[in-house]
């Protein structure tokens, strides 16, 4: 389907990547929450300032983020000071924003804020715009209609400002017909694999020499500091599941929305786009013209080649693959041009060309789905399902100060908490400190608590955390173990298969550099090559670099051409036996959407560039003592 998302996709990737715009209604309540104050600031920018508070928030969203991804590896990087300096980045790029907005005047008006709090997904109901789930769902992040509104107008207008530079960015043909040669050039490749493991056999590894790197490596040895608990979850939909609405609930609710209820006139089209720019010369205009007339007076003749047709002549990516048809739609999804046309055609009609900013349409509409109202049978469970969460948002506000006065003034036990609240005490696993875990203890915050002396030493409850939208958590630790070496004895085996790897890796390393060198002197070398293959640069995005780099870095003016990698498990040779430059003339799908990746990387080289000039107009001090601060 053409719109204006699609069509605008570079703005849109840019504006989302360096924004991270947070009004997505997920999470949106660590989005309006004020930092702490007292502690010091983190920053300055321009007039702003970034607090320490603020910092701490926005690194702990971060650290839930990456947390699930870390597998096995050390949890400390979640804490580092390479992370730490990239969420503060952030936050100073989005201040720079603000306060440029600001001075160059930026606003959304009324208007357009209502269109676009009405075009929110979360927000809608059968695809229209319900009041009813907007307060609710303002109301559930505990905010008010007015702090959220003038917070989105302030996002509109950062988005305002990058897409504008983001546009600014032309990528030159030249420039560009160079770099995609260089992402669609083929190489015909076949691999062939000196493993390590069949070293093994020849290493022996000495007592003294797992000693010394149990000795270089003591951290690697130790048992981390853990924990089990024991806990109360109090959520926003674990009451949804307790609260019972009756029929009559429902055929009330029914009758007075009843409007809501009503479904709206669709249509179903197909169209053949002609692209011409919004402001395309004349000449450009009359072209376009002269060949959508053209492909009229054919479909005038045979109305049923439009599939082919649309197939054969549509600029449109997204619809031409499909005949030119964009599926159901109602009034308010398309361009207006567009929408008119539409709405203007009998079953079957074909229209003349229609002028919209992407261009030249010829329309068919294909379908008619009257207005309806849908029977309360149809809705019934929309319904109970929307005042079930209505209600329980309300009773959660309700109950979200209690519990977490409770669990705090009777913090030797969690179960007046859990008899008060009718909610039952859950039991952990084992929870590392800082590191992965499930359920609710992936939350930095709460693991952090657990953790703290107050919880360990007293065995008092935590106090609520809100460890996600609408979800309060308190625990209290029943098992605790310190941190602990382990001894030699016991890593002794775990130490001699690592070194004895790193060895037989070296081994054939060095087998692998020796058949490497006489492949390049043209001599006869006993290689079992593999299959081969074909590659670009484009379709090897997905293997490691170190390959990639090895297989396009070998010297192709002679073939065959070969190239080596050493890895953990062995050494790869590579050959490299044929290369097909790429033909620039008439593109495949996947050559325009690499144009297209370019143009978005030189507009995100010119974001940069634009950021470093905001850096310079609003001057930034970074406090490195409180940036260096570890959390409480």
């Amino acid at each position: 389907m053409f719109d204006i998302v699609r069509n605008n996709k570079k703005v849109v990737q840019i504006v989302m990547a360096i924004l991270l715009l947070p009004f997505a209604f997920f999470g949106v309540d660590s989005y309006i929450r004020d930092g702490g104050a007292g502690a010091g600031d983190v920053a300055s920018v321009g007039k702003g300032k970034i607090t320490l508070g603020e910092f701490e928030q926005a690194l702990r969203e971060q650290q839930d983020r990456l947390r699930p991804t870390l597998g096995g590896r050390d949890p400390a990087v979640l804490n580092s000071p390479e992370l730490r300096h990239a969420v503060l980045d952030n936050l100073v790029q989005r201040q720079l924003l603000i306060q440029y907005a600001n001075e160059a005047r930026l606003g959304v008006s009324n208007e357009q804020l209502g269109r676009f709090i009405a075009s929110v997904p979360s927000l809608q109901v059968d695809g229209k715009f319900s009041p009813e789930r907007y307060e609710a769902v303002v109301a559930a992040q505990g905010m008010s209609k007015p702090m959220f509104e003038a917070r989105l107008r302030q996002d509109l207008a950062m988005q305002q400002a990058t897409a504008a530079v983001a546009e600014a960015a032309l990528p030159g043909a030249a420039a560009g017909g160079r770099w995609l040669a260089a992402q669609l050039e083929e190489r015909e490749v076949s691999e062939a694999i000196i493993r390590s493991d069949r070293y093994l056999g020849q290493v022996k590894v000495a007592p003294d020499a797992i000693k010394a790197y149990y000795d270089a490596n003591q951290a690697r040895f130790q048992v981390p500091e853990q924990l089990r608990a024991e806990y109360l979850v109090l959520s926003r939909d674990q009451l949804a599941e307790q609260v019972a609405v009756s029929d009559d609930e429902i055929k009330a609710w029914y009758q007075s929305h009843a409007d809501r209820y009503r479904q709206p006139e669709e249509r179903r089209a197909s169209h053949i786009l002609l692209t011409v720019a919004k402001d395309a010369p004349a000449e450009a205009l009359k072209a376009a013209e002269t060949r959508a007339a053209e492909i009229l007076a054919q479909l005038r003749k045979t109305p049923a080649d439009f599939d082919k047709l649309a197939r054969q002549h549509s600029q449109d990516p997204g619809s031409a693959t499909r005949g030119g048809d964009l599926d159901w739609f109602g009034r308010g999804a398309m361009v207006k041009p567009f929408e008119d046309a539409v709405f203007g055609l009998k079953d079957g009609q074909i229209s003349e060309p229609v002028r919209s900013d992407f261009g030249l349409h010829i329309i068919m509409l294909t379908g008619v789905r009257a207005e309806r109202d849908r029977p309360l049978e149809e809705v019934k469970s929309e319904i109970a399902a929307e005042l079930k969460t209505q209600a329980a948002a309300k009773k959660y506000l309700e109950m979200a100060e209690a519990f977490a006065n409770t669990v705090y003034e009777q913090s030797d036990s969690l179960e007046p908490a859990a008899q008060k609240f009718k909610l039952a005490i859950q039991k952990s696993d084992w929870v590392v400190k800082g590191g992965a875990a499930a359920g609710p203890f992936a939350n930095a915050k709460l693991n952090g608590t657990l953790f703290a002396d107050d919880a360990l030493k007293n065995k008092r409850n935590t106090d609520a955390v809100e460890i996600s939208p609408n979800t309060l958590v308190s625990a209290r630790v029943i098992e605790h173990k310190p941190a602990a070496q382990q001894t030699l004895e016991t890593v002794t085996g775990t130490i001699e298969k690592f070194l004895a790897n790193q060895e037989a890796a070296k081994l054939a390393a060095g087998e692998g550099e020796a058949r490497l060198a006489r492949l390049k002197q043209g001599e006869a070398t006993d290689v079992s090559w593999g299959t081969p293959r074909k590659l670009t640069r484009a379709q090897a995005a997905s293997l490691p670099p170190e390959v990639v780099r090895a297989v396009f870095g070998a010297d192709a003016t002679k073939l065959p051409a070969y190239a080596g990698i050493a890895g953990p498990g062995g050494y790869g040779l590579v050959r490299v036996s044929a290369v097909k430059a790429f033909a620039d003339g008439a593109e495949p799908a996947e050559a325009k959407a690499l144009r297209g990746q370019y143009a978005r990387v030189l507009a995100d080289e010119e974001m940069i560039g634009w950021m470093a000039t905001l850096k310079r107009k609003y001057p930034v001090e970074i406090n490195l003592a409180a940036l260096e601060r570890k959390e409480r």
